[in-house]
């Protein structure tokens, strides 16, 4: 049938494929299910004809997705290196960044080659099912698609992908240059009634009972009866019941199998009865077997069936697909656990798991392992602990740190049981990590310590040297830095006995950052060796640490000129590797550092970036949020107060210096603008002492000023760095100055607000011009109590209202966007241009630093930028 309505798309398609001559492009197609995206894409793939090579591969809606499924897809439709490369996964071995690293460099040869003469087409369907290391994959793509002259094509249901949806961060991950999106709405009324007078069918009622979807549309026309029926499952059944009993049954054995099946599976099925359900139009060929025609009939019938029967046809596909070698054990997972067969999930699900892992689809192992454990109870100790400690690494590499702590500390109880030291002291460093992660610092060195002490008991080996090592990390974490330097010495001396190059790279960084604190110029050159040594290596995660601390402490420190050179080095090795959760790291770090240099825009959006899809609450993810607690407050955003007394009641659990001062100092600054001094102070007192203990300057000095300004404290301690003690002895010109030097616009105007009238009106104008809304109202207060006659007004309220700088039409546009209109109903609301709503359309979405519409409307209901309904 005729694609109605989406020439538009089909002409970007086009267009895409044009431009990519110049360098990669990305089409996002997203719509409802039954949208018509996979028969948009079919469209597009059969006219480009000899202009495009498409190499086409699916994501699958299987209990726990195939890892890199549609790799393997497109593996077997073209062989070659691909395909043996994928072979070697399968065959495991080696590292597994570097597994995945070849499998996707050898995509990226396919995409990017001198061989190429026909315009690659890379499509990758339904990705709202797409499996973590698929995720991986199409954000890599997304970083290097600029050198290449390809499309890639990405489908999904844009009403299953909310903020919390992996898919939601990679796409939000894509570079904008190159991306398009190509949504598809539904059908017009005027399409409906078209498509029914092609069918000779009577419109009435079709829309409203189809709401437009081009697949209910055409399944409804399908219909050998007139009318609507109500549901899909009545037009199913209608279907159905037309089939003879054989061919029903067929149907009913296809329903289970997500995706499609293959001629092996149907190998036992009358032939002539599979023939009449393709020739029905309920099934349609699918490479090497059969499908339905569309997802939402294969869930219709399979959701007709009884649970027994369901049951029961799961137990026959896993029988037929648990002898063949070229199965991918997911699927075996999926129908063993529909089956309710718990040999057959014990036997498959830990495999899968582990296959999972291995090409960093973290997430699915913890699905499999999710599906196992609860069928474990009957299995020895030892196999049950080797289950849960499987789990529990997946939980933590996935950043599922509750979960991850939960499992670990079962195993621990079982291996206790059997009083086996080795297992026991690796359980206790893990469970020392998680309690680290989760915010229980004082459990983590109890752990760390019995780690240690049971370890020690037992013949010296890497579990002991890494015990070692764990210690010197969570006392570098702790600023306890010259006991973390003994620690890392003896994880190094031992390390170096037995030729474990592992620990020792951990070591070195946990020394080099103490050194580094402690205020050792030889802190930065440990650090650098460290990271050299471990990429040599392909120790990744130890590299990206070393990066990663440099460039954090960097920024503590305020050594603001070289933070920015080393975030920008850290951030491209660990997005080269795909090491998400240090990224989001160094992304809250980029923020502070944007936030701290008037940069707030762009200190949104990293912050925005970091917290996208995240996990579970943990440390990696506080500095982002603090960022955007205190842009907040100072926008005058009541989510500020919720946000940051949040993330501050994680941070002083953790009883460490990194996040109690910054948590404790952000909660200070909001209080103080809200006019509740002593609840400043209070909060600034749950960090200064240890600020003070410690010794760090910047900690000490921020924490002394908001006790100072709360009229707590008289002056700074000598620690203090020099910009805070010199305004608390009075200097505020002096600290001004210092402030400018650094190119901290913000801190700049907290100590001019301390001067006379003029450095007050400059304080004020620095900070209507960072659009710091309630900061500035504050210091307008306090220096009207000053008696200061004249002070400057600021902004006018309609500015000041909204502190993004939306102007008047632009706020107009945004509370349209609110409503849900589209850019053609807003055009014709406002009388302008739908290419000019566009355009304030764009400009709003970059002003609240916001990917989307949806992000936009929640933020200006938040801001209350717009009336509430």
């Amino acid at each position: 049938m005729e694609l109605l309505e989406r020439a538009g798309p089909l002409d970007a398609l086009d267009e895409l494929l044009t431009a990519s001559a110049a360098g990669g492009r990305i089409a996002l197609v997203a719509g409802e299910a039954g949208a018509g995206k996979s028969a948009l894409v079919s469209a597009f793939t059969a006219a480009v004809g000899v202009r495009a090579r498409v190499l086409q591969g699916g994501c699958d809606p299987l209990l726990t997705p195939r890892a890199l499924g549609p790799l393997h897809d497109i593996g077997r439709q073209i062989g070659g290196a691909l395909a043996e490369r994928l072979a070697d996964s399968r065959a495991g071995g080696g590292r597994e960044g570097e597994r995945r690293g070849v499998l996707f460099d050898a995509l990226l040869d396919e995409l990017a080659g001198p061989r190429q003469r026909r315009r690659p087409v890379l499509v990758i369907e339904d990705a709202h099912w797409a499996d973590e290391a698929t995720l991986d994959l199409t954000a890599f793509l997304g970083r290097r698609l600029a050198g290449c002259r390809a499309l890639l094509v990405l489908t999904y249901r844009d009403d299953e992908v909310g903020p919390e949806h992996p898919l939601h961060a990679v796409l939000a991950g894509l570079p904008r240059a190159l991306v398009r999106r190509l949504p598809l709405p539904p059908l017009s009324t005027a399409a409906v009634e078209e498509l029914a007078r092609r069918a000779g069918r009577s419109p009435a009622g079709l829309y409203q009972a189809t709401g437009g979807n081009p697949l209910l549309v055409t399944e409804v026309l399908a219909a050998a009866e007139p009318g609507v029926p109500p549901t899909v499952r009545d037009l199913v059944a209608a279907r159905l019941a037309a089939l003879s009993p054989a061919a029903r049954e067929v149907a009913r054995l296809v329903s289970v199998v997500p995706s499609r099946a293959e001629s092996h599976l149907l190998a036992g099925e009358p032939a002539a009865a599979v023939e009449e359900c393709l020739a029905g139009g309920l099934l349609v060929p699918a490479e090497d077997g059969v499908r339905f025609r569309h997802e939402l009939l294969r869930r219709a019938v399979r959701d007709g069936l009884s649970p027994v029967r369901r049951s029961t046809l799961h137990a026959a596909v896993l029988a037929r697909l648990a002898g063949r070698s070229d199965v991918d054990v997911a699927r075996l997972v999926h129908h063993a656990h529909h089956a309710h067969d718990a040999p057959a999930v014990l036997r498959w699900a830990p495999l899968a798991a582990r296959r999972a892992a291995a090409v960093g689809a973290h997430r699915q192992a913890v699905a499999h392992y999710a599906v196992a454990l609860p069928r474990a109870a009957g299995l020895p100790a030892a196999r049950r602990a080797e289950l849960l400690e499987g789990y529990s690494s997946a939980a933590y590499l996935a950043g599922l740190g509750t979960e991850a702590l939960a499992a670990r500390r079962e195993a621990l109880a079982l291996r206790e049981a059997d009083g086996a030291a080795v297992p026991i002291g690796e359980n206790l460093r893990w469970l020392s990590r998680l309690c680290w992660w989760t915010g229980d610092s004082m459990a983590a060195r109890a752990a760390a310590t019995r780690a240690v002490e049971v370890l020690e008991s037992a013949p010296p080996g890497r579990e002991l040297a890494m015990a070692y090592s764990g210690m010197a990390q969570l006392l570098m974490l702790a600023n306890r830095d010259d006991e973390a330097i003994d620690w890392g010495g003896r994880a190094l001396a031992l390390a170096g006995r037995i030729g474990d190059r592992d620990t020792e790279a951990h070591a070195l960084v946990n020394v080099g950052s103490a050194r580094l604190q402690r205020g050792d110029p030889d802190g930065v050159e440990l650090l650098e060796r460290a990271h050299v040594r471990a990429a040599l290596d392909g120790l990744d995660d130890h590299a990206a640490r070393a990066l990663v601390n440099l460039a954090a402490m960097s920024v503590e420190r305020y050594d603001l000129d070289a933070a920015g050179a080393r975030l920008a080095r850290a951030l491209e090795f660990t997005t080269g590797r795909d090491l998400d959760g240090y990224a989001r790291h160094l992304l809250g770090y980029r923020a502070r550092l944007r936030l701290l240099r008037g940069d707030w825009t762009g200190a949104l959006a990293d912050a925005e970036s970091a917290l996208a899809g995240s996990g579970q609450p943990g440390g990696s993810l506080v500095p982002a949020l603090l960022v955007r607690g205190l842009l907040r407050s100072r926008y005058g955003d009541p989510a500020a107060t919720d946000g940051l007394t949040r993330v501050a009641g994680w941070a002083y659990g953790t009883g460490e210096l990194q996040f109690v001062g910054a948590a404790a100092a952000a909660l200070a600054e909001h209080h103080w603008l809200d006019g509740e001094p002593e609840r400043a102070a209070a909060e600034a007192r749950r960090g200064y002492e240890l600020a003070v203990a410690v010794g760090e300057p910047w900690s000490t000095g921020e924490l002394a000023y908001w006790r100072w300004r709360a009229g707590e404290l008289m002056s700074a301690p000598e620690v203090a760095a020099s910009p805070y003690r010199r305004l608390l002895d009075g200097d505020w010109a002096g600290a001004a100055d210092e402030w400018r030097r650094l190119d901290c616009p913000y801190r700049r105007a907290e100590a001019l607000a301390c001067g006379d009238a003029e450095a007050a009106g400059e304080a004020l104008r620095i900070l209507d011009a960072l659009g710091a809304v309630r900061t500035a109202r504050r210091l307008r207060a306090e220096l009207r109590g000053r008696g200061l006659a004249r002070v400057p007004r600021g902004p006018r309220p309609a500015t000041a209202a909204n502190p993004p700088g939306l102007t008047a039409r632009q706020l107009e546009v945004l509370a349209l966007v609110v409503d849900g209109l589209s850019d053609a109903e807003i055009a014709a609301r406002l009388s302008l241009s739908a290419r000019t709503v566009g355009h304030h359309v764009s400009a709003v979405l970059g002003k609240l630093a916001v990917p989307n519409r949806g992000q936009a409307a929640a933020v200006a209901r938040r801001r209350g930028l717009v009336p509430p309904t």
